[in-house]
């Protein structure tokens, strides 16, 4: 586990990401650098899939995130579509594993959950631009679907983060465990996820 101990004034929320391999976080980076409004843009690509839990329960979060990880192995996310926002443009991911993980978090956390994490249903996704003019997005989303080639990344840990008014602070990074390591994976959700979130 990778934590920062120090913690900002006054975080707001916690934010829990996948952590995706170094060459996939770069590129979607890079793209979020080109495309996203410069003055909103203070973070780099991430999938997101806790929102805002609450601060108080970070002792709790942490031990959940860490218990989780350490039973589950990197897995593919298959970058299969870009998606239209409506503000904005992003990279659709599928993972049985990933759903999976989340629904076994969402047990521990149902009494945590706010209204936007309650009803996120889907899919995975790491926006590369947002809080711009629909026609602006409409023409980028053109764009990239034009030149798109279903591919598949990495995901190789959780990590934690304080929601500070807009910029995100690093807590702590727990990488998954290595192959052969993991016992008692969450095990795949049958559930369908369709709907973006933003």
């Amino acid at each position: 586990m990778l934590r920062h101990d120090h913690a900002p004034m006054d975080p707001t929320a916690l934010i829990i990401t996948l952590r995706m391999e170094d060459s996939a976080a770069e590129h979607f980076t890079r793209l979020r650098q080109a495309h996203f409004p410069a003055h909103r843009n203070w973070l780099d690509a991430h999938v997101t899939l806790f929102h805002a839990l609450p601060v108080t329960a970070l002792d709790e979060v942490l031990a959940d995130v860490a218990d989780l990880a350490g039973r589950t192995e990197a897995f593919a996310l298959a970058v299969d579509r870009v998606l239209f926002l409506g503000g904005g443009v992003a990279y659709a991911m599928t993972s049985e594993t990933g759903l999976a993980l989340r629904d076994a978090l969402v047990v521990r956390w149902t009494p945590l959950l706010g209204r936007q994490d309650r009803a996120w249903h889907g899919p995975l996704h790491v926006t590369v631009q947002n809080k711009v003019e629909s026609a602006v997005a409409r023409q980028l989303h053109a764009e990239l679907a034009r030149e798109f080639v279903p591919h598949a990344v990495q995901a190789t840990g959780l990590q934690v983060w304080y929601y500070v008014g807009g910029p995100w602070e690093h807590v702590a990074t727990f990488p998954f465990a290595e192959p052969g390591a993991a016992a008692n994976a969450p095990a795949p959700s049958p559930a369908s996820r369709s709907s973006a979130a933003s």
